[in-house]
């Protein structure tokens, strides 16, 4: 099986909401290093295990847990250099949405770096 085409790849990743990524993916394509370089947790960094699939020629399903448990999946599309992005995460708050977890739905734009 041949890499993914993002596969070794840098891209900066503007998320609608203001925060801003910056995202390499291993050369095999099986992990993925971000760095948070606008918004509230700017400064944050980590790697991650990818979980992948394609969808389509150039478009990518890719999915990861980050150590704090926050979950992520994004449907790249690098015909177009955009992002459809879902992450859940803990909030403790029961009392709003009954489970403690809130989810959001984004889009955004990749350059590539």
């Amino acid at each position: 099986m041949s890499e993914p085409a993002y596969a070794g790849k840098t891209f900066v990743f503007r998320v609608d909401n203001g925060v801003v990524f910056r995202n390499t993916y291993a050369a095999d394509g099986t992990t993925l290093h971000y760095e948070t370089v606008e918004g509230p947790t700017k400064g944050s960094e980590e790697t991650v295990t990818l979980h992948t699939a394609e969808v389509a020629p150039g478009l990518f399903m890719v999915g990861w847990v980050e150590k704090s448990g926050m979950t992520v999946t994004h449907l790249l599309n690098l015909n177009a250099l955009t992002v459809h992005a879902f992450w859940t995460y803990e909030t403790g708050d029961t009392y709003e949405t009954g489970d403690g977890r809130v989810a959001e739905l984004h889009t955004g734009v990749l350059e590539p770096a």
